[in-house]
């Protein structure tokens, strides 16, 4: 592998020489070590290609296990890649029963660790990717810029740094680390990083003492409408046996025949009795909903917090806030790359209108792979749900697709590349990953009523026996 070093002890005799090296030696480098960018090296490796995977974690699946007290919404049989189930394979590894459902801990443990064990050295732990461009060439440079392999630069643990050659890359960075603010425009609310101490982007992890203690009895606001909102409301509820413990979800606009998904009727039928189990929230008073409320400000009445909206309206002081309104791709190391990005979700221009989520829900995208998800500059591609930009529904299933055709691509084998080898799961709406108590539950629904994407569930009874709020609710 050709890293700057070579340059800086003049292994070659000239620039000319190193310009015109093929760049066929050169590795695929994959940035992440998660769910897609394991299997984009696991396809590489089938295909004859060298991967080289660089994780700024300190283990594969370092984002997965962020969240892994949380429960997917998907089984085993959709969670594991056919590519890297062969490679696998002669490990003596043993599938996990298909039908059941993972933690992300679980899916880290019995999975994704085995499999970048499998791969060896190819992946590389505590290496974060700080810059991405073309060799001798900023954005601007037009000239021969597509004969240039990509120069990547990395920043390891004990702060040493490194720039590596590779003939592509592949971004499977995901976006866990970019969650988007409070602010309905987008932005931060006036505040919010002041009230740091009490905001969380995160689906609160009751197995932890101290995290049940920090909102066992307490008053916290949830803010979202996807699935991670309902997993967080449907947590909170556990605790409703502690005194004062309520929940106030925050929905930027009003509840419909969509909010809590598709019900009995999704074919995932975890994700479906996810948003079941915050309607049952919702019903048995341990939340109250509080509609149409788009936050401007978080102001602090001694040690909690108070929401304030758009147009006025001000909750009843809250303890804690749970912030839970999307994740947003981090484009920051690819400024010298030239992209092609939809001006509004942030994902590759073909795919886009694919993924919209005012249109789409996870079982309605089209499967797509290498043309839709290609850029101006060729020979990189975002991969897994980093190439969804702002748009909530993606599936594992969706990733592993994505980089099977990126895979042949870079090989050269177009047929292969362009052929559709994956049928979704219908109905629903999606926002995440979702917490499905009950492994082994049928998604049967806890009330009466619930439907599925197309149709109303049974009307909402919006805090009936909860404490009402300052604004008089919804």
């Amino acid at each position: 592998m050709l890293t700057a070093q070579f340059i800086d002890e003049h292994r070659y005799k000239t620039w000319g020489a190193l310009v015109n090296a093929s760049t066929a030696a050169l590795p695929t480098v994959v940035i992440g070590a998660g769910p897609v960018g394991l299997a984009a090296a696991a396809h590489l490796t089938a295909r004859g290609l060298t991967p080289l995977v660089l994780e700024a974690g300190a283990s594969a699946g370092a984002a997965v296990r962020e969240w892994g007290h949380v429960r997917l919404f998907s089984t085993w049989a959709e969670l594991v890649d056919p590519a890297a189930e062969k490679l696998l394979a002669p490990t003596g590894w043993v599938k996990p029963d298909g039908g059941t459902y993972p933690t992300g801990g679980d899916w880290a443990e019995l999975y994704l660790q085995p499999l970048a064990d499998a791969l060896g050295d190819t992946v590389r732990y505590r290496a974060t990717v700080t810059g991405v461009s073309r060799l001798g060439r900023d954005r601007i440079v037009d000239a021969g810029r597509d004969a240039q392999p990509f120069t990547v630069h990395v920043t390891h643990a004990d702060g040493r740094e490194e720039r590596l050659l590779a003939a592509a890359v592949i971004d499977a960075s995901g976006a866990w680390s970019t969650p988007s603010p409070t602010g309905a425009d987008g932005l931060p609310a006036l505040g919010e990083r002041a009230a740091a101490d009490r905001v969380s982007y995160r689906i609160p992890d009751l197995n932890d003492p101290a995290v049940t203690a920090r909102y066992a009895g307490k008053r916290t606001a949830v803010i979202g409408s996807g699935a991670s909102a309902f997993t967080a409301l449907a947590a909170l509820a556990r605790l409703a046996d502690a005194e004062g413990t309520h929940s106030v979800w925050v929905l930027r606009r009003g509840i419909s025949g969509s909010t809590f998904g598709g019900g009995s009727a999704d074919q995932l039928p975890a994700r479906g009795a996810l948003g079941l189990a915050a309607k049952a929230a919702v019903d048995d008073g341990h939340a109250t909903a509080v509609t149409g409320f788009r936050t401007t400000a978080l102001e602090r009445d001694g040690v909690r917090i108070v929401l304030v909206a758009e147009d006025g309206r001000r909750l009843e002081a809250v303890d804690e806030v749970i912030v839970l309104t999307g994740l947003r791709p981090d484009l920051s190391f690819l400024a010298e790359l030239r992209l092609g990005l939809d001006e509004r979700l942030q994902a590759p221009t073909a795919l886009a209108p694919l993924i919209d989520p005012n249109q789409h829900s996870c079982g309605t995208v089209y499967p797509h792979g290498a043309s839709e998800l290609s850029h101006p500059e060729q020979g990189l591609y975002l991969a897994g749900m980093k190439s969804y930009g702002r748009a909530p529904t993606f599936l594992a299933m969706t990733g592993y697709e994505q980089v099977r055709s990126i895979a042949a691509a870079l090989a050269g084998d177009q047929e292969a590349a362009d052929r559709v080898e994956l049928t979704l799961p219908e109905t629903g709406v999606c926002g995440g990953a979702g917490l499905f108590e009950d492994p082994q539950a049928d998604g049967a629904p806890r009330a009466e009523g619930g439907g599925g994407c197309c149709a109303a569930p049974a009307t909402v009874q919006i805090g009936a026996s909860a404490r009402a709020s300052s604004t008089g609710g919804c």
